[in-house]
């Protein structure tokens, strides 16, 4: 059982022990109304049901004291039960979405993202149904709500692009599908797994298990890399420079040897080595192996081979060299002219 759902079932009991309350009040009450005699352990009975009746008569107006609100009449009474047919929607969404919806689709061959994707819009449905439901049984007329959706109107207009950016966002994301649960994707300078995808936002956890917020809009508006779209083989290229003198066949020798050596490099496609330039200080070389680890621990294993390079190249005496520049000094004369006396009076 979520916490989501021990919240909502210990919110029931605290509404039901209140009516519960109030209901026995009322009886109290009702009793104290039918007492008679005037002895005076009765008397003072009398007296107390009276100041019961009297709480409860309160509560009461209270409770159904109707606010005119144009042509709508809210009383405290029908706002409550509303809040408590709101609550009990989410719930119901939240336990026929888990229990019965995504059961039913276990028994299917659809993609996991497709069924968490028809899941999510059925239960936006019942949701959208429940709360319609839930005015109607609070009565409350909806059609004296039109300056209300009036307003809401212009504020969407002007004030909610944004929100409605990535509503919509959301729903082209369910439909196409660009991202799904558990893809390994950038965007934004943001790297992770995506965890959770809703209407207005997608949750990425980083390699840090960080928990990052993502509006929908910018998978849409955004270049995306998805490194578990298609396929989840990928080829990372890590680049080397070696000093000028060094063997080019050697260093690719001991780099397929690095990339061999490590469990996680595939076998198929087999890894290469490319002589990618003369640099300035240094060949420059790439090895270029195809890998899974970018869906799930790509710094790890981009590490352990640059560590693995580096203790390769020292047992054969490769050097890495540092940047390098050549500065020439070109020798000239220097012209010392001697200042004579009549240069100095003129100065004087």
């Amino acid at each position: 059982m979520t916490r989501f759902f021990r919240n909502y079932i210990w919110a029931f009991l605290a509404v039901g022990l209140f009516c519960f309350g109030l209901a026995s009040v009322q009886v109290i009450a009702d009793e104290g109304n039918g007492t008679v005699t005037v002895t005076d352990t009765n008397q003072t009975a009398a007296s107390d049901a009276l100041e019961i009746n009297s709480a409860w008569g309160l509560l009461k107006t209270i409770f159904t004291y109707e606010l005119k609100l144009g042509a709508m009449r809210v009383s405290l009474n029908g706002v409550l039960l509303l809040l408590l047919m709101f609550g009990l929607v989410i719930v119901l969404e939240k336990v026929i979405r888990e229990r019965v919806i995504m059961r039913i689709f276990e028994k299917t061959d659809f993609p996991e993202a497709l069924e968490y994707g028809i899941a999510r819009i059925m239960g936006y449905a019942f949701m959208v149904i429940g709360f319609y439901l839930a005015f109607q049984v609070a009565g409350i007329d909806l059609s004296s709500l039109a300056f209300i959706a009036g307003a809401v109107g212009v504020g969407i207009g002007f004030g909610l692009q944004n929100i409605i950016n990535n509503f919509v966002s959301g729903i082209i994301i369910y439909a196409e599908h660009p991202i799904t649960i558990g893809d390994r994707i950038e965007v934004g300078g943001i790297a992770g797994r995506v965890e959770k995808i809703s209407l207005r936002s997608t949750m990425v956890v980083t390699s840090d298990n960080i928990t990052m917020i993502v509006p929908n809009a910018d998978f849409i508006s955004q270049t995306v890399t998805n490194w578990s779209y298609s396929d989840p083989k990928v080829r990372i290229r890590v680049p080397i420079g070696v000093a000028y003198g060094t063997d080019p066949e050697k260093v690719k020798k001991l780099l397929l040897e690095v990339a061999d050596e490590d469990p996680r490099t595939l076998k198929d496609p087999k890894p290469s080595v490319i002589f990618r330039a003369f640099g300035a200080s240094s060949l420059d070389f790439e090895l270029a192996a195809w890998t899974k680890e970018m869906t799930t621990r790509p710094t790890s294993y981009i590490s352990a081979i640059n560590f693995a390079i580096d203790k390769k190249f020292r047992e054969h005496d490769i050097e890495i060299p540092f940047p390098q520049q050549d500065l020439h000094i070109r020798s000239g004369g220097v012209e010392i002219k001697k200042v004579t006396e009549s240069s100095e009076a003129t100065a004087g």
